[in-house]
Order: structure tokens, then sequence, then C-alpha cells
């Protein structure tokens, strides 16, 4: 069994140093155990024959473990105690399009065949980031800084790796990842692990909820847990990429290019984990850390963003769609703008699509701000104001 496994197992009081056989004692006290877990029908504490199926099942530690809820709610409180002392928190990161993109031999474009004959003899950039997989038939492409962003995430989170792929792909991911098995061990969570059909919780993840953070691209499988979630720019390196998602225009691979080392995707995101980390473990704030919350630290954080922004838009909602509900509305509310639907002297922003509406005009009579809504998508996921005249409005032809 691993690390972790035997961590559960030694600590439920297994007899025999978990071999599944109960030492004498248990004999005496297994009328009144409590079971708090079963490992092959087994509880870990008395080695009685349990049949109760209620719980949590933790088949990415071991295929066979099952907890129970107070024991689940036990370990994470004494996990989290022993985090904080050594000034870590929890870190849950997805792997397609967030630290890597994979695609099938068979989705391959012409234009990225180039791709399967340098696997062997790879030349810069590509060497090290590149992988043919013959026994899942795809080729994998890691995001460019993502091993310096686990090296040094590390240092501040225990990380585990959750995805809705198989466990087979997810695993094998983890190798590429993590070739020497230092940053995640045995905790990968694959699709087989959710407890809910298309979707993710943190039920299955033995870290308490309020150190929590969730690295994802996808909003919608954490319905749960979105104030723990930090969203991610989608890491479309592969045509069949760009292709599931819609986007039609040529990839990074057919380009012959890729993000930026520098200041690409993660190691922007990397320099945000560090200021909620170092906000979370502030001194200042005294020595209570077990009532922090690092949901409240990333939401402060986050509304910082767009921070004396008032902002009015115009021609980007659907017709008769209420605009508080929108998502575009909600993420510049979340980023610390104010958004309205009238315009008046506040207003510094208006977002359009169109420059030839009545509001856009106004804007430019006004010297106000006028900005395409990807203005506000980019300070959402860079995690600063950009300049809005990288963003500007062209005029819909009628």
């Amino acid at each position: 069994m691993g690390a972790l496994v035997n961590s559960i197992v030694e600590d439920g009081a297994l007899g025999a140093k978990g071999s599944g056989m109960p030492e004498p004692r248990a004999s005496i006290e297994k009328d009144m155990c409590t079971h708090p877990g079963v490992i092959g029908g087994l509880c870990i504490r008395c080695g009685q024959k349990v049949d109760d199926q209620s719980g949590v099942a933790f088949g990415y530690i071991h295929k066979d473990l099952r907890l129970g809820n107070d024991e689940v709610a036990r370990i994470r409180k004494r996990d989290f105690k022993n985090l904080l002392r050594q000034k870590k928190l929890y870190l849950v990161l997805d792997l397609d399009h967030t630290l890597l993109n994979s695609t099938r031999f068979l989705d391959v474009t012409p234009e990225e065949e180039y791709l399967r004959s340098q696997t062997h003899a790879l030349q810069e950039p590509l060497k090290g980031s590149l992988f043919r997989l013959d026994n899942l038939h795809m080729l994998t492409k890691l995001r460019p800084f993502v091993r310096t962003f686990l090296k040094e995430a590390s240092n501040l989170f225990e990380m585990y790796i959750y995805t809705m792929g198989e466990r087979a792909y997810a695993m094998e991911m983890a190798k590429l990842l993590d070739p020497e098995n230092v940053h995640f061990n045995s905790k990968v969570i694959a699709q087989g692990d959710c407890t809910q059909r298309h979707q993710k919780g943190l039920d299955v993840v033995l870290g308490h909820e309020s150190a929590v953070l969730i690295l994802d691209d996808t909003e919608p499988v954490w319905v749960k847990h979105k104030d723990n979630l930090i969203l991610m720019e989608r890491y479309n390196f592969f045509a069949s990429s760009c292709r599931q998602f819609g986007f039609n225009c040529k990839s990074l691979s057919e380009l012959k290019s890729d993000e930026s080392e520098a200041d690409g995707a993660l190691a922007t995101v990397l320099e945000v984990l560090k200021q909620i980390h170092g906000m979370f473990f502030d001194q200042k704030l005294g020595d209570n850390l077990v009532d922090r919350d690092v949901r409240q630290v990333l939401k402060t954080v986050r509304m910082e963003v767009l921070k004396g922004c008032k902002l009015v838009f115009s021609r980007v909602f659907p017709t008769k769609f209420q605009a508080e509900k929108h998502q575009l509305w909600k993420m510049a509310e979340q980023l610390g703008a104010l958004c309205t639907a009238e315009l008046d002297p506040s207003v510094t922003h208006v977002v359009s699509t169109d420059a030839g509406t009545e509001k856009s005009h106004w804007a430019v009579r006004e010297k106000r701000f006028l900005v395409h809504p990807r203005w506000i998508e980019a300070a959402n996921y860079l995690w600063q104001k950009q300049p809005e005249e990288n963003f500007p409005v062209k005029q819909t032809k009628s």
C-alpha cells in the first residue's frame, strides 16, 4: 500500500499493521467499534466484516477504501492542523487544458504531422514538453512553465490532480508531470472517483474546504465549490482542442508557436497563488490560522483587479436577457467593478461589441473608455487591469 493509505490505516488502528487481521483486543472491542473505514469489506480498526456502503469511497488511495463521514472529518481536521504548521494550503489541479493538452493520433492535422516525426529527435523549444504515447495512441504537450510551476507551488501547497479523464490516462499524465513522484504521490483523482456524474467535488479530497484552492479551465464542473476556484485560460495547443471549443482558427501547433514561459497562464497564476498564500499566513492577522478561510482571501485579491471601474454594457447581452445574471456581468463584479444599466457621469467604461451604439458614441463623446468584452475576460485571466487601447471596438456593419 502507498504512504497515504498506510497513514490512514495505521491511524485507524488496524490490527497487524495493515494485514486486515484484528489484534486480540479488537475481538473484545469490535462490538463497540464505529467502523470508521473499510478496506475490502473489513473494518480498518477492528477487522470485522462490514456490509455498510455509507460514507465516501476513496478509490484513488486504495481501490477498496471507503471512509465514514465522521472519519473523513477527523482526518481533514488533523491534516489541516499539520499542514498549517508547515505553512501550506491545498491545491487541486485539473489536467487537460490547464497543465497540458493531448490529442489522439487520428485527430492530428496535416499541418501538425511534423510533431510526430520530431518526437524521437526533438528540437527546441518542444524538447522535454512533447510526448508520443503509443499505448494511449496520443500526443501530449505540457504547458510552458509547468515544471517550474509545480516545483514552486509544492513549497506552498499539498497538491492533488483532479481530472474527468479515465484513471489510466490520469496516471500517465501524472508520470509526465511528476516523473520522480514527489509532488502528487497517490493523490490523483480521476473520473471514476467522482461521487456525482459530470461533477467534480471536494468530498473526495482529504483537505479542509477553507484551505483549498482549485485551478481548472471549466467552471460548470465545480458547481458546489466556485468560491475555491481560480478559472484558468484554456491551453489549446492542438487543432483538435480548438475545434472542440468552436475556435475557427489555427492552433498553436499549426502555427509552430506556443504560450510564453515568462508571462503565460501558469507563470501568472503562480504569482497569484503566492499572493494568496502570503495573505493567508500574514502574521499581522494573529496566530489563529484555523479560523481563516482561503476563499475569503481569494475573493479579496480578485476584487482588487477592477476596483474603481464602473461599467455599462451595450449590445453584449441577448435581447430581454437579465443582464445581472450574465456571466460577464458577474465576472466584472467579482473583479471589483461596479456594473450598472444606465449611463451617468461616474461611468468609466462602456463595454460593447459595436462602436455604433448610442452608449458607445456617448463613451467617445465624454472621453470614457470604450472596450470590447474581452477586456474583462483578459483581466480575469491575467489578474490585473489591461490597457484599454488593446481592446478596441469596431462598428458593426448594418
